[in-house]
């Protein structure tokens, strides 16, 4: 198959981000991810198949519109004290509320889109990417959770000179990492734990394949640009050891650099439209500590000129 007919499903295309990458950069959202981290923020990423999503806040309302109620022919959505209500257990994910839905209340988490469509997109901003040297960066979800989609979607900006980049948390088989890899202009990758208990447990998998895939990819691509990243996470990688082993463990090289994200809970209202429980209620990271993490984490001797300070 010509790689600009390859399809994928996508959740999110954000135009305008400065944070993944350089530059003014357009980010694709693509659905699904082997992981279930405890703090994510794209809980809409993890399935890797198109969802639905009641967002009641956007509801005109039954006596308003009502075109929902009438769409559903399988009782998920009742109306009880004229109030519109979803029940998570009877859909079958048909879409037709969404569809039938004037307000986006009704919303379809996921979308099936081309190559060629998603890289049109990107391109109505090339003149932003010549001015400030960005691109296209890749997220989720998990990129690598359909490899053969994005490495036809990495394979075709490279022909269209696009520069590209890819979130990861290189939870995959070592050969998707670096067949992306190869066509990649920067690579940006968690890496979360060192220890393989607490990441298992508050991810679902255990780290061996993401430590190994990380020396590895070092090793075979030692001139492409990395963006190691933390997020600190309260209770789970918020102390000294845990920064500072992580440190110890990037090479220092003029092409690695190392980041810490702070938690946050933008991704919590996301959740009750998933019909699902946030597992963090009510954790808060403590700015004093990570004022102090970051102290750690750049400012140990192993710290390089053009080192990533922020």
């Amino acid at each position: 198959m010509y790689d600009e007919d390859a399809k994928g499903i996508i959740f999110n295309i954000q135009k305008f981000s400065v944070h993944d990458g350089e530059g003014i950069r357009t980010l694709v959202f693509l659905k699904g991810c082997p992981l279930r981290c405890a703090w994510c923020s794209n809980p809409e990423s993890q399935s890797g198949k198109p969802e639905h999503a009641f967002n009641p806040a956007r509801c005109l309302t039954a006596q308003t519109c009502g075109r929902c109620l009438k769409a559903c022919e399988h009782g998920a959505l009742t109306l009880v004290n004229d109030m519109i209500m979803f029940d998570i257990r009877k859909c079958v994910q048909c879409f037709a509320c969404a569809k039938a839905c004037p307000g986006e209340a009704q919303k379809i988490y996921g979308e099936t889109k081309s190559v060629r469509e998603i890289l049109d997109l990107v391109e109505r901003d090339q003149v932003f990417y010549a001015r400030s040297g960005g691109g296209m960066t890749l997220s989720g979800g998990e990129a690598l959770f359909q490899h053969e989609f994005t490495h036809a979607l990495l394979r075709a900006a490279q022909k269209r000179h696009i520069d590209t980049a890819m979130e990861t948390s290189a939870y995959a088989p070592y050969s998707h990492l670096a067949e992306a890899c190869k066509h990649l202009n920067k690579l940006i990758m968690d890496i979360k734990c060192l220890d393989s208990a607490k990441h298992k447990a508050m991810t679902g998998v255990d780290n061996a394949q993401i430590l190994e895939n990380f020396a590895r990819v070092c090793q075979d691509f030692p001139d492409l640009p990395i963006l190691v990243r933390t997020p600190v996470i309260p209770g789970f990688n918020d102390t000294e050891d845990d920064i500072r082993a992580i440190r110890n463990i990037i090479p220092l090289k003029a092409t690695i650099e190392y980041e810490l994200l702070p938690y946050h809970r933008m991704g919590q209202p996301k959740y009750g439209y998933l019909c699902r429980r946030y597992p963090m209620e009510g954790k808060e990271l403590d700015k004093e500590k990570m004022k102090k993490l970051r102290e750690i984490a750049f400012g140990l001797p192993m710290d390089i000129p053009g080192q990533n300070k922020a």
